[in-house]
């Protein structure tokens, strides 16, 4: 059976008739003319094929057809009033089941640690995380919310730009101590560059340098090849060879001096983090809440160099 949504409309002004129990009523209630509300009335009573009011020039009633119509039909109309309520609200309201998919590095490194203060300011929030190295399809995946780093494919998806977080070349002590410390960029194709893979390349990533608006590219070579930002950084700190990551999330590693930043004087490169959500109009609360959090996130994190 294919549904008329011109019947719910209809409903809808008798129900406004019966409430006031004139179409003068109706319609100041309504913001319609009397008139107009006659002739949504007529309308309905024409797809209905009964009569739902005996109508003269001094009184107005529900026939014995219209009664039981209108009785059918008024609890599922309140029905409806209250969804829209619930749904109003919620986009108002932080509250319910958040479904977030983000990038591992950001989900295990900035954004875990921070959980709590989150959920502490929304109570009435449940977050489900799911960690992948892709977007994926987050319609069909039923997620309200992605977190990713690196320029995002255009799409129908919204994405909104966190940060931009500096890019370091960095090493552990105990390599400088065994191999010596390279004075300049050029110096590194005679390192232990620690690889790590392009996801959508395949190939690992060209190391650049940027200071204003100078680019230098350096080949650089190594034992290991990775697809794990974690891993990279644990062998870093091993002291297994030089690596290139991103500032974000561990300044306290540069502070410690647990990992030494080679070149603060080519500062200049960057890579983008990017919240993304399917919808464009009237992002909920909770959405709305999360990309606010992870921006305070991005934008408070301590200095990478000491």
């Amino acid at each position: 059976m294919n549904f008329d949504g011109r019947i719910l409309s209809g409903v809808g002004v008798l129900a406004a008739v019966v409430e006031r129990g004139t179409f003068a009523g109706a319609s100041e209630m309504l913001g319609l003319t009397p008139s107009g509300v006659s002739r949504s009335i007529s309308r309905l009573e024409n797809r209905l094929g009964i009569r739902l009011f005996d109508r003269t020039t001094r009184s107005l009633h529900l026939t014995d057809e219209g009664m039981r119509f209108y009785e059918a039909v008024v609890s599922h109309l309140e029905g409806i009033e209250e969804a829209a309520g619930a749904a109003s609200g919620a986009a108002s309201a932080v509250r319910g089941r958040l479904r977030v998919n983000v990038d591992p590095f950001f989900s295990g490194l900035v954004l875990a640690p921070h959980l709590d203060s989150f959920l502490e300011r929304y109570p009435e929030l449940q977050i489900e995380i799911h960690t992948r190295d892709d977007v994926g399809d987050l319609v069909s995946e039923g997620m309200d919310v992605a977190v990713r780093f690196g320029p995002q494919p255009s799409s129908s998806l919204i994405s909104r730009l966190l940060l931009e977080t500096r890019i370091l070349t960095v090493v552990a002590p105990s390599y400088l101590e065994a191999h010596g410390k390279p004075k300049r960029p050029e110096d590194l194709s005679d390192h232990a560059c620690i690889q790590f893979r392009n996801p959508l390349t395949g190939r690992p990533f060209e190391w650049e340098f940027q200071r204003d608006k100078q680019i230098l590219p350096v080949p650089t070579s190594g034992p290991l090849l990775l697809t794990d930002v974690t891993t990279m950084l644990q062998a870093c700190l091993a002291g297994v060879g030089v690596a290139q990551v991103m500032s974000l999330g561990i300044g306290h590693w540069i502070a410690s001096g647990a990992l030494v930043d080679l070149f603060p004087d080519w500062p200049d490169e960057t890579f983008p983090l990017f919240a993304i959500h399917p919808s464009r109009r009237h992002p909920a609360a909770k959405v709305r809440a999360f990309l606010d959090f992870c921006a305070e996130l991005a934008g408070n994190e301590p200095p990478s160099v000491s």
